[in-house]
């Protein structure tokens, strides 16, 4: 029982606690109870109104309009335009998580439903699964409960329509007015196959971040054998930096083609990925090899926390974390510049498609370039 007894026995007890309280907020913390909010959709009414037999107008388009826009229920921030062009366009942009059309016949072809020649009604709905597939998932089945009610609704019309002109309804309309509007789903940029569901750019971004801090500490710790030789820091700085941006290189290049060959991740733009890979791979190396250069040793588990921190965030839309996860954590981690430039160049048209996500790589990798060399000098005063 002198265990027990023992201050060790308690502050280890402390220490697990802090360790269970750190990293659980870190893993589960920014995910747990996270929900969609405000995510943006395009809204197309192309929607003409057709006439009515016993006068007035069928406006079906606006009628859609003012439900969806009016719904507080749907964590959605509609974008109505003016052309499918114009959504379509935004989808590429990584503006929109989806859209939907409404076709100028669509008044008409609901009317069509009361006659012996129906006309299918169809709605538009586009998925922009490759900027993130939680968020399409979200919409897919946001979207689907609306039209539901909404199809009951213009049901409920369409049979007073009818009832003021027949009591009997022929064969072909009824089966017309089982489903009223028919939905047409169609997927944009798909993630591939064997991507994790979307979430491929994600899982290469922690592979080369922990391959790059390998790399770091074994460069560092040879490094300071370099300099105990006799080497001169600012050398041993500068040969740290090259040595780290090869490896790093090749450790990029073996990631796509270990993903590719050995997992089957389909890769459009195989090169280009490689190339973005080692962009990330590199800023990551230089900041960790500055941090390990100007603390040493105690600088690891800084960049341990900060990939627990970061991990769970990268494979999740930006709407459905917290207000302050978003912006103490995912709104400054290198990581999700990584990621996203990755999912980028892998889904959304390669190198020429990447945005301000490459630039603040470039950034990071120039910046803390200079602070590792920087940090030879300083060590070089310091001894």
């Amino acid at each position: 029982m002198r265990i027990v007894t023992q201050k060790m026995t308690w502050l280890g007890l402390v220490l697990v606690l802090i360790v269970l309280t750190v990293f659980g907020g870190a893993i589960m913390g920014s995910v747990l109870g996270s929900k969609p909010k405000e995510l943006p959709v395009a809204l197309v009414i192309l929607d003409r109104p057709a006439e009515l037999a016993a006068g007035g107008t069928f406006a079906v388009g606006e009628m859609i309009r003012k439900k969806l826009v009016s719904d507080p229920a749907m964590p959605f921030v509609w974008h109505v335009v003016n052309s499918e062009e114009k959504a379509r366009e935004g989808l590429d942009k990584r503006e929109y998580y989806g859209a939907m059309v409404i076709p100028a016949d669509l008044s008409s072809s609901l009317l069509s439903l009361a006659t012996h020649s129906p006309v299918p009604a169809n709605v538009k709905i586009i998925f922009n699964e490759g900027m993130n597939t939680q968020a399409t998932m979200v919409i897919r089945q946001a979207m689907g409960q609306a039209m539901k009610m909404i199809s009951g609704e213009l049901l409920q019309q369409l049979l007073e329509q009818i009832g003021q002109q027949t009591e009997q309804i022929p064969v072909e309309t009824a089966k017309a007015l089982m489903t009223p509007v028919n939905i047409q789903e169609e997927v944009v940029h798909p993630p591939g196959v064997n991507s994790a569901s979307g979430n491929a750019p994600g899982l290469l971004t922690q592979t080369i971040w922990i391959g790059s801090m390998v790399t770091g500490i074994i460069l560092f710790l040879a490094g300071q054998k370099a300099v105990a030789a006799g080497s001169r820091r600012w050398t041993v700085s500068a040969l740290q930096a090259i040595g780290g941006l090869v490896i790093v290189g090749l450790a990029s290049c073996f990631t796509v083609w270990m993903a590719a060959s050995w997992y089957g991740m389909e890769l459009v733009n195989a090169k280009e990925t490689w190339l973005f890979l080692w962009l990330a791979g590199s800023a990551f190396f230089l900041l960790q090899s500055s941090l390990l250069n100007w603390i040493g040793i105690r600088g690891i588990p800084l960049l341990v926390l900060l990939m627990f921190f970061s991990m769970p965030l990268l494979n999740m839309a930006p709407e459905f974390l917290s207000e302050t996860t978003r912006d103490w954590i995912y709104s400054w981690t290198p990581l999700r510049f990584a990621a996203g430039g990755l999912r980028e160049v892998m889904y959304f048209g390669g190198l020429d498609a990447v945005g301000s996500n490459a630039f603040v790589l470039w950034g990071v990798a120039v910046g803390f370039l200079a602070l590792l060399l920087a940090s030879g000098f300083k060590a070089g005063r310091a001894a």
